[in-house]
């Protein structure tokens, strides 16, 4: 099945009348619909939100393939350069860009495709492709199902790293986890109080010190409280100070150890939070904190506030660490696994009906010759 039928299949499951979580569950308990019927919805329902999330970046990028297809109509090399440009505006990075090019190049060349409009299909199956052969990182959280599970919070100021973390307590509340914050960004002014309003709304504990205390001492603490208190999952906050990466270095591996003395094998995660909307700035980022600390996955948020939503294969492809997580808006519930179909279906989902409509009206040509 092509990537577009797929695409079709969830548009059509979408269209079909909406039920809640709670009507599904009821269904699901009363053995009206079977576990598997149940996960399908919950899968049409992610793709529904990476539908809405990515609509500032799906309205520009289709409008701006569109507008070069129409300028385009026969595959050349002209064709070929001007959608480079297209995709770098995207922020889809300037290697991926490459690496995709010269893919299509080599598929219309083999399947002998002349037509622009007959490569539509082919960018969006080659942008999954991509985004999946690169890096063997598994896109899932490493969850410690033995005992604690130790999450380290990385990035700079300003990118929704207390949100991120305050929506990640709740997502693993409501799965019936029993999660515990640690409140490590001393430095910054207000970033305890902050984390102690999301700890309070979610309903966790939060362990802290006073402000200028040291991050290893708070995480020492914490990390011991939460086995005590048979916490299932600990986030904890770190300082996102990037100026001085010889000061964030030594800081990140003086708390790793403090965290090693009580459990061994954490922290499981290393999860770095980058603006969406800060472009190829978030991809700098990632690469310097690559070059400080181990990071095993990223936090992209903010991803329903960027038209420029190629980002997300810029990071995989050029640094190989895996998105894990997708801010889709600002409700408790907008922080979303990533999942690189449903990315792509998010940034075309409208294309398939023009594709549609294209296939009729070449039908109705057929007819009327």
């Amino acid at each position: 099945m092509g990537i577009f039928d797929r695409f079709r299949r969830k548009k059509k499951a979408q269209e079909a009348q909406p039920a809640s979580l709670e009507a599904q569950t009821d269904k699901l308990d009363d053995g009206l619909i079977s576990l598997d019927e149940f996960e399908e919805w919950e899968q049409e329902q992610l793709s529904y939100k990476f539908e809405q999330g990515l609509k500032k970046s799906r309205d520009k990028f289709q409008q701006d393939i569109n507008a070069l297809m129409s300028r385009y109509r026969t595959v050349d090399e002209d064709f070929f350069e001007a959608l480079e440009e297209v995709l770098i505006s995207a922020d889809v990075g300037f290697n991926t860009v490459m690496e995709l090019t010269e893919e299509l190049r080599r598929e219309a060349q083999l399947k002998n495709i002349t037509e622009t409009s007959d490569l539509r299909e082919t960018i969006v199956e080659k942008m999954v492709e991509i985004y999946e052969r690169n890096g063997d990182a598994s896109d899932e959280m490493t969850i410690n199902e033995d005992g604690l599970t130790v999450v380290l919070m990385v990035g700079v100021n300003g990118v929704g790293k207390t949100t991120s973390i305050g929506k990640l307590a709740h997502k693993y509340t409501q799965e019936g986890k029993k999660v515990m914050l640690a409140a490590g960004d001393t430095f910054r002014a207000g970033a305890i109080n902050q984390l102690q309003v999301w700890g309070d709304r979610v309903g966790v504990d939060v362990i802290k010190q006073a402000e200028g205390s040291d991050p290893a001492a708070v995480m020492f603490d914490a990390v011991n409280a939460a086995k005590k208190r048979g916490a299932d999952i600990l986030f904890c906050d770190t300082a996102g100070r990037l100026q001085n990466k010889g000061n964030l270095m030594n800081e990140l591996s003086k708390i790793k150890k403090v965290i090693q003395k009580v459990v061994p094998e954490a922290p499981h995660e290393v999860l770095l939070v980058l603006d969406a909307t800060t472009g190829q700035n978030a991809l700098s980022q990632a690469k310097a904190f690559k070059e400080v600390t181990d990071v095993s996955g990223i936090i992209l948020s903010k991803l329903d506030g960027t038209a420029k939503g190629g980002i997300v294969l810029a990071i995989k492809n050029e640094l190989g660490i895996p998105v894990k997580f997708v801010g889709l808006g600002e409700q408790l519930d907008d922080l979303q696994p990533f999942d690189a179909e449903n990315y792509v279906y998010g940034l075309f989902a409208d294309m398939i009906q023009e594709s549609d409509m294209l296939e009729e009206k070449l039908e109705e040509d057929k007819d009327d010759q």
